[in-house]
């Protein structure tokens, strides 16, 4: 008998229900609540999809505003990007508790039930499609707002060169830091399910550690590139060709590859 089974033998049914709560859920359990919350999304119809898309966006742009107006406020000081990239998690945590889409979330939520049933290809591209297309319309609207008089001009200057700062790297350097980027965001759905009161906290943090590295996101990017390009400095090439692509691909890669397919594998077997 193992020492397991004697300490089993002590508690009382009441008590081994209890221990069982108090256990962290298992891969499977957390992969089949993002699975079953993924073909959820993918039966919305394409009109929610859409507009939930395109609040996600314009939420977004938020990241862009408190970033930029802690890097305008604070002291120039060694210390100042750890601080303002506190800012970039602004519109993360505003998409994620208010169940927006948001296009590097589903590289996770909308894969797994791919993965599960090769069926629902079709399915998968009609959201991408339309969560992205709605994201980039979201972004585009909010940079045009931000760069109005809404904001003070020293506060526009710093939207300028988080713009200028987040397209320089070339098409190979921006697709791998977005890599990165998409494997952080979709770790972070990843874990939220088991997250409980700690939401608030993973998603600071994964979020934190996207703007302060420096790795590419194709959303919140986006608001900051294409306001560079209506600012003058940036061209529509330069954003599309230079910017868009890469980072797109390079989130695609860091969320299917390294979160959906890696998780999903760790637990095929017992599915």
């Amino acid at each position: 008998m193992t020492g397991s089974e004697k300490v089993n033998e002590k508690l009382d049914p009441k008590q081994e229900r209890e221990a069982e709560s108090r256990e962290n859920p298992s891969a499977l359990i957390v992969h089949e609540a993002i699975r079953i919350e993924g073909e959820k999304e993918l039966n919305r119809p394409s009109s929610s999809i859409a507009w939930s898309g395109l609040a996600a966006g314009l939420s977004m742009g938020f990241s862009m505003v408190a970033e930029g107006v802690l890097h305008t406020f604070l002291p120039d000081a060694p210390w100042r990007p750890l601080v303002s990239s506190f800012g970039y998690t602004l519109g993360f945590l505003i998409v994620v508790l208010g169940r927006q889409q948001l296009f590097t979330e589903t590289t996770l939520n909308v894969i797994l039930p791919l993965l599960h049933s090769a069926c629902r290809l079709r399915d998968v591209a009609r959201f991408w499609a339309i969560v992205l297309a709605a994201n980039l319309v979201g972004t585009l609207i909010f940079a045009v707002a931000a760069s109005s008089a809404v904001f003070v001009p020293e506060v526009r200057a710093s939207f300028l060169a988080l713009g200028l700062e987040a397209a320089q790297g070339g098409f190979l350097v921006l697709f791998a830091r977005a890599i990165f980027a998409g494997w952080l965001i979709a770790l972070m759905v990843w874990l939220l399910p088991a997250a409980g009161s700690a939401r608030f906290l993973v998603i600071v943090t994964l979020a934190w550690i996207v703007g302060i590295a420096g790795f590419a996101h194709v959303i919140a990017g986006s608001v900051e590139v294409i306001y560079a390009v209506i600012a003058g400095p940036l061209s529509w090439v330069d954003y599309l060709a230079g910017y868009l692509l890469p980072v797109l691909a390079g989130n695609i890669v860091g969320g299917v590859v390294l979160v959906s397919m890696l998780n999903h594998a760790q637990v095929k077997a017992e599915l």
